[in-house]
């Protein structure tokens, strides 16, 4: 766990959010977080119902942060009709989290393809086989299909549906917030200033 007495400054974080977060995301997996990559994506409807749910965030460069998922899952169809989402990243075990806002777009065919046949095949069939989000009649219908795509697919290379693929988010705002003692938490907030620029301020905890 990070030390509650030692301060989170906006002299002492690194001008750039991004280079400030890849040292906090290694520092997390060097401290043995379970799942350092998880965060929790929240997004809402055209009508701004908002839904929240945790996924697993695979790349992160100057681009943005990228997931995958169903574009017709729940996600999906939200960020069709309402391209901005929230990531929060918590990492208990440093008593930090991180909040990430922005606009969202799905990354090409060809980064989508490179990572689904990156996965285990096991993986490959689920994703293949469920229509995320939707009712379905049973658990066994789920698996039933997999046996069937595994048996279709045998000794190839298996299909990447149109309907699946990467979904990046292109920063706004990070927040950064650490433990602090008496409830006293830091959070400093990165808000863009310009094209290419970042403004740095402190929250109130």
């Amino acid at each position: 766990m990070s030390d509650p007495m030692v301060p989170l400054r906006e002299q002492d974080v690194d001008p750039d959010p991004l280079r400030q977060f890849a040292a906090w995301f290694q520092q997390a997996c060097d401290s043995g977080a379970p799942q350092p990559e998880a965060a929790a994506v929240a997004t809402a409807s055209a009508e701004g119902a908002p839904s929240v749910r945790f996924v697993l965030v695979k790349q992160f460069d100057e681009r943005g942060f990228v997931f995958f998922s169903n574009y017709e899952s729940r996600k999906g169809r939200e960020l069709s009709e309402n391209p901005r989402a929230a990531l929060l990243f918590h990492w208990d075990v440093l008593a930090r989290q991180v909040r990430i806002e922005g606009t969202v777009e799905r990354t090409t065919r060809e980064e989508s393809t490179a990572y689904a046949h990156s996965r285990a095949r096991g993986s490959q069939l689920s994703a293949l086989a469920s229509p995320q989000s939707r009712v379905v009649e049973s658990r066994e219908w789920l698996e039933q299909r997999v046996v069937e795509l595994a048996e279709r697919y045998r000794d190839q290379e298996l299909p990447l549906p149109d309907t699946w693929g990467g979904l990046r988010i292109i920063p706004a705002s990070y927040e950064f917030w650490q433990l602090r003692q008496d409830r006293l938490h830091d959070r400093v907030r990165y808000a863009r200033a310009g094209e290419t620029g970042w403004r740095i301020e402190r929250l109130a905890p």
